[in-house]
């Protein structure tokens, strides 16, 4: 009975199926490695001296984290111990900035002789792990402000530390921890106003900031229309409102403004009177959409720095860098797709071959997959990253821990992050920001840091299952 039990214990307790795809995307990134370093005059995969053979050795040490997660530590230590990890990373995340080396402009990195280590990678295990603890808590509540204050340091802190350092792709991982927010019990109108943000500085910077300003005030009348009684006449309304101010005459930002400041008081009494509180929030959140509109241009021009503005530029179409900034990103595309449906065979792509692509073998790694695999390739690639996403959200939706549900949904948002920001940036859709492609990207911060990440819910997963 007891062997019985062991051997239950060890064959269904541990989800193989999302061991596996781990190392089906390791193993893929290692070989795609070795074809965006391979030459004319090729070195075995295992040679030291190019960087195929330095991803063994990463890939050996992350397997052997691995089974130090999974055989010697217990599960329960990672909540025991969530405070004290998250304020040892902070702690590193500051001294970086003043002990690091400087890499492309970021003083994100301690260098250890031949081996560099990135903080900010493991910022996003503590930040998970911080993040379950709290939003597990006994009489935790996602609508109290004391605890939405709690999420917002936790989350914005290491955040804010990041953006010091310039390192502005790993700070935009942090906004994927929205979804897990989302998930537990946040409104879904955040996840609306982050859009609206969004396209609010685009317009801003590639229409108007007047045409912005209207698009703001067109969605904010549509919205309170279709949550009154009279849908239709609130519409019409703010159509014939929105028309009138589209014609508005010489120096119409002026005047929009005037109009706007005026309205203010009116509506939020309106709102006061008719005890209609989604009013009042639109108004405050108009208001707030102004302002970003009219800080676009201090935030492009003064936050950011040169070379992020010129790839934005570029990616928008503002301007056209195919030799400058945009280069990474034209080879990239050319390399994908020259790769057609099947591919050009592996290590036969040129552009691969005659490094065309700057960067490849880290975070244009998905390129080579492009090139020498195909559309297949690429297909099979995203197919096991979906596969890996949604095998943690389906052990972590059946989780009985809270802690362990919460923390599967923050490896979950980490990964997609990831996925959508490295991908987008290798096909144009996203500005080139020095992102890696989990798993995949030559590196042993970024792969140490995901599989810790991911065999730290691995083991949490495996301990409720073995009980159950």
């Amino acid at each position: 009975m007891e062997e019985r039990f062991r051997n239950r214990s060890i064959k269904q307790s541990y989800d193989w199926r999302l061991i596996g795809i781990y190392l089906a995307l390791v193993f893929i990134g290692l070989i795609n490695i070795y074809a965006s370093v391979h030459s004319a005059e090729p070195s075995s995969i295992f040679d030291l001296s190019v960087r195929s053979g330095m991803q063994c050795i990463w890939i050996a040490t992350a397997f052997a984290l691995a089974g130090l997660i999974v055989f010697a530590i217990p599960s329960r230590f990672w909540e025991s111990t969530a405070i004290p990890l998250y304020i040892g990373v902070v702690f590193l995340l500051v001294a970086v900035i003043f002990l690091g080396v400087e890499v492309k402009g970021s003083r994100s990195w301690f260098n250890f002789g031949p081996v560099r280590f990135q903080p900010a990678e493991v910022s996003k295990i503590t930040t998970s792990l911080l993040l379950a603890f709290v939003l597990s808590h006994p009489g935790f509540r996602m609508g109290r402000l004391r605890n939405l204050l709690q999420v917002a340091i936790v989350i914005g802190l290491p955040m804010l530390i990041i953006l010091g350092e310039k390192e502005t792709g790993s700070a935009l991982v942090y906004i994927g921890f929205i979804f897990v927010l989302y998930r537990e019990g946040m409104s879904g109108w955040v996840l609306t106003a982050l859009g609206v943000s969004i396209l609010m500085f685009i317009l801003t910077l590639t229409v108007s900031p007047y045409v912005a300003i209207l698009v703001l005030l067109t969605i904010a009348i549509v919205s309170n229309a279709l949550q009154g009684r009279n849908a239709v006449r609130d519409i019409a309304i703010g159509v014939f409102v929105i028309a009138g101010l589209a014609f508005l005459p010489d120096h119409p930002m002026k005047v929009l403004m005037g109009l706007v400041i005026a309205a203010v008081p009116v509506l939020c009494y309106f709102a006061y009177k008719r005890k209609n509180s989604f009013l009042f929030y639109s108004v405050l959140a108009s208001i707030a959409g102004i302002m970003l509109v009219f800080s676009t241009d201090i935030i492009f021009n003064k936050v950011m720095q040169e070379h992020q503005r010129k790839r934005i530029e570029v990616l928008l179409g503002i301007k056209d860098d195919p030799s400058g900034v945009g280069y990474n990103v034209n080879q990239s595309m050319i390399a994908i797709g020259s790769g057609g449906f099947s591919g050009k065979g592996y290590l036969h792509g040129t552009q691969t071959a005659y490094g065309f692509v700057p960067e490849q073998s880290t975070d244009f790694i998905f390129c080579t997959v492009g090139e020498e695999w195909g559309f297949l390739g690429c297909l099979l690639v995203i197919g096991l990253y979906i596969a890996l996403i949604w095998r943690i959200i389906r052990n972590a939706e059946r989780s009985r821990e809270h802690f362990t549900r919460v923390y599967g949904y923050c490896v979950a948002s980490c990964l997609f992050m990831h996925l959508f920001i490295n991908i987008g940036m290798t096909i144009g859709l996203m500005p080139v920001i020095g992102i890696p492609l989990p798993l995949m990207s030559y590196g042993g911060s970024s792969l140490w840091a995901f599989t810790i990440l991911i065999f730290i819910f691995v083991v949490l997963d495996h301990q409720e299952k073995k009980y159950f």
